[in-house]
């Protein structure tokens, strides 16, 4: 299961109202081959299912995996800063071994 924190629940309700996504869109978090640690993190909004998702809902927000990168996830925070450091989102996630500075992308 993936979780969020506050921070991140308001944001992607901003993006959703800005956006005109409606209750059928979701968050879809990924996980992908790339970046300087070997695997990198995606996340983008979504209205389709596809076979073998995963999905589960922390604080009213849905959130879908795919069964691969459910693997690499589970137990994964999803935060969002605004600070000075850099605006995004921000994922704190225990399988990870190692992460790179920018903490785009991990090992585990």
């Amino acid at each position: 299961m993936v979780t969020i924190t506050d921070k991140a629940k308001h944001r992607i309700e901003q993006i959703m109202q800005e956006e005109s996504y409606d209750a059928n869109y979701f968050v879809r978090v990924a996980v992908e081959s790339g970046g300087c640690s070997g695997l990198s993190y995606k996340l983008n909004f979504d209205n389709e299912e596809k076979k073998g998702d995963q999905f589960c809902e922390d604080k009213g927000v849905k959130i879908c995996l795919d069964i691969k990168s459910y693997l690499y996830l589970a137990g994964t925070e999803l935060d969002y800063s605004d600070g000075l450091g850099g605006k995004g989102f921000e994922f704190h996630n225990p399988n990870a071994s190692r992460t790179c500075a920018c903490g785009e992308s991990f090992s585990v």
